[in-house]
Formats: C-alpha cells, sequence, structure tokens
C-alpha cells in the first residue's frame, strides 16, 4: 500500500554520533512510496558527524546540547518544543545516548522508536558487543523497540539475527550488526507509519492486513 500524496509521516531522528542509521533511514525516505519522510534531525552533540550526513541530505538540524539544561525535564522540554515547531508525528532515535524524562515517554508513547545492537530482552545497555563475546553465544543482532521509561525494554517491533563467528572482534561483529540495523531499522520504521504495528496497552499489536490493504 503506498501512502496517499501528502500523508507520509513528519519523522525527526535524534542523533549523538555518526549517523549511519539516520542515513539509512533517509535513503528509504527518498523513495515516494515511503510512508515517512525525515523532515527534522536533533543531535545533542555538536559536533556529531551525522549532522554532515543530515545537511547534505539537505534536512534541518537543530543542536541542542543537553549540558546546557539544569535537568533531564528541561532538556526534554526543549527537544518537545522543536518537534512540535516541525509538527512531528514520529520520533527515531539513532545513537541518541541520552535518557528520557518520564513525562517526555509518556507524552510521546507509541510515537517513538529506538534501534539497540542486540537481540532484546539480552544485553540491554551499553558495552553490547564485548559482552556478547564474553558470553559465549553463537547469535546476536538488532532490535527496534517502542521507547519506554525502563531502558531498551519497550515492546518489540522488529529484530534481525546475525551470527556470532568464532574468530570475531568487538569491531568485526559490529560492523556485521550494523548492516542489519541499516536494513531492519527503515523496515520498522515503514510498518509503524503504515500502522501495520502500534503500541497498545503496553504491548506492539499488529494489525491483521486484508487482500486489498
Amino acid at each position: 500500500m503506498s501512502p496517499k500524496t501528502g500523508a507520509r509521516k513528519r519523522t525527526a531522528v535524534l542523533i549523538s554520533g555518526r549517523g549511519s542509521n539516520l542515513a539509512a533511514l533517509v535513503s528509504a525516505s527518498r523513495d515516494s512510496d515511503f510512508p515517512a519522510e525525515i523532515v527534522l534531525v536533533i543531535s545533542n552533540v555538536e559536533q556529531a558527524a551525522g549532522i554532515g550526513v543530515a545537511r547534505e541530505a539537505g534536512i534541518p538540524v537543530r543542536i541542542i546540547p543537553h549540558g546546557a539544561y539544569p535537568s533531564r525535564e528541561a532538556f526534554d522540554a526543549a527537544i518537545d518544543a522543536a518537534l512540535e515547531d516541525e509538527k512531528i508525528s514520529l520520533v527515531c532515535e539513532a545513537g541518541f545516548m541520552r535518557i528520557h524524562s518520564s513525562e517526555f515517554v509518556r507524552k510521546w508513547e507509541g510515537r517513538i522508536l529506538n534501534i539497540h545492537p542486540a537481540l532484546l530482552p539480552d544485553f540491554k545497555g551499553l558495552n553490547v558487543h564485548r559482552r556478547v563475546l564474553e558470553s559465549g553465544v553463537t547469535t546476536t543482532g538488532c532490535t527496534v523497540h517502542f521507547v519506554v521509561a525502563e531502558l531498551d525494554s519497550g515492546p518489540i517491533i522488529a529484530q534481525a539475527r546475525v551470527p556470532v563467528e568464532p574468530r570475531d572482534t568487538k569491531a568485526s561483529l559490529a560492523a556485521r550488526v550494523l548492516e542489519a540495523e541499516h536494513r531492519l531499522y527503515p523496515e520498522a520504521l515503514r510498518m509503524v507509519a503504515l500502522g501495520d504495528v502500534r503500541l497498545e496497552n503496553g504491548e506492539a499489536v499488529w494489525r491483521q492486513r486484508t487482500r486489498e490493504s
């Protein structure tokens, strides 16, 4: 199903770093049939490489440094104001290294997504690839989930599996997982923008499609 003209979801991407997932989302959104349009990038880091990715694509950037605000709530209020200014419908976090206040998460519930470089609920938090290698598991991957107040605990939208090779280092494993992220995140955003999956009563609920839809 292609989105109707003008019906694409206005989407913001929050970044703190290199912006490789941002680039994947921007690339997917260049297709006129993609149901979301990246119209704003917000970075909390003034020198984040991803800012260049956004500007090269002609996407407006707002730099909102978290250190300029006295509290998490005040920082989130500044982000919320920027999202409201641009009439944003969906938010994608892509390497955004800040934890939101409960008030912000509540307001954007069901409309804010995050990608994590592991198969949640395993390996929440940081230093994921080191912990994966130390654990001895043979499969890892990545997860796109709805953001909730508890870190890396939101209902899962989509996952992709990546094998752990015997000779893997943190760098080699991270590179293969990142490739999977670049494929998975646009597809997850597509599903949410189309309404194929939504957050309802704390759970991810999928729409049953008819043959015509």
